[in-house]
C-alpha cells in the first residue's frame, strides 16, 4: 500500500506507540538504545511523519519489520490482540497462574484483620466500664 495513495494517512508515531505498548516496552528503554532522551522519544511518537532512518532504528530495536510500523492500522491491532487472546475454537484463552478465588479470600482476610485493628483502636478511646 502506497502511503500517498491511501485514503487515510498513517501516523507513524501512533503506530510506534501502539506496538511499543503491545510489546510492553517503555519509552525510556527505546530512547536509551537510540541514544536520545525519553522526552525526545515521546515527541517522536507524536509525529505523523518520521524519516526512514529513524523508523529502521526503532524497528531494529523492537525486532519487527519497518513495514509493520508503516502499514499498521486499527484492524491490524485488533487482529494482533485477537489472535493472542483466542484459540482456534473461538473461545477466550485465560490461564491464570493463581486461583482467583484464593486471591479473593486472601484479600477478604486482610480486610477483616484491618477491621479488627480499627475497632480495637476506636475502643481504646471509650471510657472504662
Amino acid at each position: 500500500m502506497n502511503r500517498e495513495n491511501s485514503s487515510q494517512k498513517v501516523h507513524y508515531g501512533h503506530n510506534i506507540r501502539r506496538l511499543r505498548d503491545i510489546m510492553g516496552i517503555k519509552q525510556d528503554t527505546i530512547a536509551f538504545a537510540l541514544n536520545m532522551l525519553q522526552q525526545n522519544f515521546s515527541n517522536l511518537e507524536q509525529k505523523s511523519d518520521i524519516d526512514n532512518e529513524m523508523l529502521e532504528k526503532i524497528a531494529k530495536f523492537m525486532k519487527i519489520p519497518v513495514e509493520t510500523i508503516k502499514n499498521l492500522n486499527e484492524d491490524g491491532v485488533i487482529n494482533i490482540i485477537s489472535s493472542t487472546l483466542h484459540d482456534n475454537s473461538g473461545s477466550v484463552i485465560y490461564n491464570p497462574t493463581f486461583n482467583p478465588i484464593d486471591k479473593i479470600a486472601e484479600l477478604y482476610e486482610k480486610l477483616l484483620v484491618e477491621k479488627d485493628k480499627r475497632i480495637a483502636f476506636l475502643e481504646s478511646f471509650l471510657p472504662p466500664k
